[in-house]
């Protein structure tokens, strides 16, 4: 079973029937035995990272996501969620969950701020999450980035002003910088993985190629993100 954490911040329904299509069995919920039983934790999130600190803490949900990181099972940030990952904030000046060491500062660059919409993300290292060198397009609405201090967090990179983290992860802890629910076929087979690992599979010997040719009946995903040939919307 996978449980999005519901603390008032995520697009919460898409994530989930993105998930369920996979045939996973998936609870959105805010009970912290269900999310420290769950065989694998999706924590999305949107907005201000302090007040979803707070609001983890308010709810009680803090230690049973440590302990859901400490087993083994699958935990996965999304948007603001992968920044929670981390450790110091500079949104707030507080402090993440930790459960990866560096830190989340404000994106910087001759950009625009927030970053919003599509942006080729590459993969730098190999593993369940596509081999060194794929590139794909992920949707994007973010203002801060994170800093890991150990770059064999870093799995993919993507550019907007300045080079940064798309995915991180690190054994079952894992996070995505963008929205795969709103990343057309290349998002769901993301997801794919992860609904693969809450049955026990594991995540480090998982095959993304596979798992892709499931969710796309076996056409090739193309650099736009979606299948080869066919334009996505978000």
């Amino acid at each position: 079973m996978i449980a999005v954490v519901d603390y008032g911040a995520g697009n919460l329904r898409s994530i989930s029937r993105a998930l369920g299509s996979h045939g996973a069995e998936v609870v959105i919920s805010s009970d912290p035995e269900i999310i420290g039983s769950a065989g694998a934790v999706v924590l999305p999130g949107v907005g201000n990272a302090g007040h979803a600190m707070e609001t983890l803490d308010r709810l009680g949900l803090i230690e049973p996501l440590r302990d859901v990181a400490r087993r083994g099972s699958p935990l996965v940030g999304i948007c603001l969620g992968m920044q929670l990952l981390f450790g110091h904030q500079e949104e707030g000046g507080g402090s993440g969950l930790g459960f990866l060491p560096g830190r989340v500062r404000r994106l910087s660059g001759p950009v625009k701020v927030p970053h919003m919409g599509w942006n080729r993300s590459r993969v730098v290292r190999d593993g369940p999450y596509g081999d060194a060198g794929d590139e794909r397009d992920y949707y994007f609405v973010h203002s801060y980035v994170v800093e890991p201090e150990n770059p064999d967090d870093v799995v993919a990179e993507t550019t907007y002003g300045e080079t940064f983290p798309a995915i991180v992860a690190h054994d079952n802890v894992v996070g995505f910088q963008f929205h795969p629910e709103k990343s057309g076929a290349a998002g769901l087979a993301l997801l794919s993985v992860i609904a693969a690992g809450s049955a026990g599979l594991g995540l480090s010997g998982l095959d993304f190629a596979a798992l892709t040719s499931v969710v796309t009946g076996g056409t090739a995903i193309g650099a736009a993100g979606g299948a080869a040939g066919n334009p996505i919307t978000p």
